[in-house]
């Protein structure tokens, strides 16, 4: 079989029909995502592969930094000010060394769906690849909202403060029509939940300019976050997405979370005991919020981040220093939280991502004991980051199928800075449609194409279209000129 050829991932007959005639040619609903609004705005060509592959400044695709480093490319080269030229060298070098690894495959893809450059990419065909692709970058093709449109994305979700006036947002909101495709905001609120930064006043300061609200105490809080859930519905936000790094829940009074929120206000030391308080207390509003307008919230859990602290200093965050966080009962504390919640009818749709695949079975195994009021409300989400992989991927379509109903599941997402990262809906498509082809191979369900492509399609589009509501009037197809 040569080189991702055109039945590459797809083990039997099944599972080529599955992806040919069903998934293929399924519109993307990409609701997680890290591109920049202002970026999408703005619409400016980029000056050259360099700069929409690996990086902008310290700006850009840790994936590659990661593997990068691991082929020993000097820093000037990956988040430097090396030379453009030289830093797409080294990514060829460093691909060499790659198979087996995700990247090598998506390189590939994207090299392929984009630019249409089929061969393989070393450092021989380099220099003749980075002639192609950087004239075809200057084309109105290559502009970022026809990456898009382009790429049958119906609509993008990007993650943003809650402080955030969602300038771009706006702007995109009145041409959304000629874009082709929607450009949401969804709600994340870290600034929020770090208490013990340093800077926590300010932000609270700056969360209520935004809210039109004092914010003292945890009272004027919530209102602020009711004022900012109102501000981004209208602009067709649907989604909020949490990090939880580690998490212990402690419920209590509000007259505690207020003590705490002082302490931190004045800079004083907290206790784990007092972060959690707050976490707790604040992530059982943000629920509350969610089921209220009508949202998904989703958590990713169990991460590691910024365990190299020199360069943590020197980079900043999402650098490419993080790993697989270790709690080993987050999802039990997860549990507690749901477990109140359902006390007050307050259980919003959820996902939830965890970065550690020891949770994924705790996960699945909960998600039915807090379902009720529509299809498939609490989901187990599409392996996240490390495991963003064909194995992974596998892992988590079998829990899921297990446990649950899999043929309601929301499918994939981009979760990427990129806007030639489209194809890893290809790429999940392809590990679905194998996955349903061998179990058919298997005897394990029918060996039925319609029945089976319905599901695939299902997952790939539909199941995203009806359970997110970004078209609430409309179909895309009515809603697009």
């Amino acid at each position: 079989m040569a080189l991702l050829d055109q039945d590459f991932l797809l083990s039997n007959e099944m599972a080529k029909k599955l992806y040919n005639d069903h998934a293929k040619a399924m519109p993307i609903i990409d609701f997680h995502c890290h591109l920049n609004p202002k970026e999408i705005y703005e619409n400016n060509n980029y000056p050259n592969i360099t700069r929409v592959w690996l990086n902008e400044g310290t700006y850009g695709d840790h994936y590659k930094w990661r593997l990068m480093r691991a082929n020993g490319v000097p820093e000037e080269l990956i988040t430097g000010d090396g030379d453009e030229y030289q830093k797409f060298l080294a990514w060829a070098k460093t691909v060499e060394k790659a198979a087996g690894n995700p990247l090598y495959e998506w390189t590939h893809l994207e090299l392929r769906r984009f630019f249409g450059i089929n061969g393989r990419f070393d450092t021989h065909s380099a220099p003749k690849i980075w002639e192609k692709a950087n004239a075809l970058l200057q084309t109105d093709a290559f502009k970022p909202r026809n990456l898009i449109k382009n790429s049958s994305v119906q609509a993008v979700c990007t993650t943003d403060d809650p402080a955030s006036d969602l300038r771009y947002h706006k702007l995109l909101k009145a041409e959304e029509h000629q874009s082709g495709f929607r450009t949401l905001p969804a709600m994340r609120p870290d600034k929020l939940m770090q208490l013990e930064k340093p800077n926590f006043d300010d932000y609270l300061q700056e969360l209520g300019t935004q809210a039109g609200v004092m914010i003292d105490d945890f009272s004027s809080l919530k209102r602020a976050l009711h004022q900012r859930f109102e501000f981004f519905h209208g602009l067709g936000g649907r989604l909020s997405d949490h990090s939880l790094l580690t998490y212990q829940f402690i419920d209590a009074s509000e007259s505690e979370v207020n003590t705490i929120m002082q302490k931190a206000v004045k800079g004083r030391a907290l206790s784990n005991d007092d972060r959690n308080i707050f976490l707790t207390a604040l992530l059982e509003e943000l629920m509350r919020l969610n089921h209220e307008f009508g949202w998904t919230m989703q958590f990713h859990i169990n991460s590691a981040r910024d365990l190299n602290r020199p360069m943590y200093a020197t980079l900043g965050p999402d650098t490419g220093y993080d790993a697989v966080g270790t709690q080993a009962d987050i999802v039990l504390q997860i549990q507690k939280l749901y477990t109140k919640m359902q006390s007050e009818d307050a259980i919003p749709k959820s996902i939830f991502y965890s970065l550690n695949p020891n949770d994924w079975l705790a996960i699945a195994t909960m998600i039915p004991c807090f379902i009720s009021g529509g299809v498939q409300r609490l989901q187990l989400g599409a392996g996240w980051w490390f495991n963003d992989t064909a194995e992974g991927m596998t892992t988590q379509l079998r829990i899921f199928a297990q446990q649950s109903l899999l043929p309601n599941f929301v499918g994939m997402l981009t979760d990427s800075r990129s806007f030639l990262s489209y194809p890893r809906h290809e790429y999940f498509r392809r590990v679905l449609c194998d996955f349903y082809g061998r179990l058919a191979a298997a005897g394990r369900v029918p060996d039925d194409e319609a029945y089976l492509g319905q599901i695939v399609e299902d997952i790939s589009y539909n199941n995203a279209y009806r359970f997110f509501e970004f078209f609430p009037d409309q179909k895309p197809e009515e809603f697009f000129d």
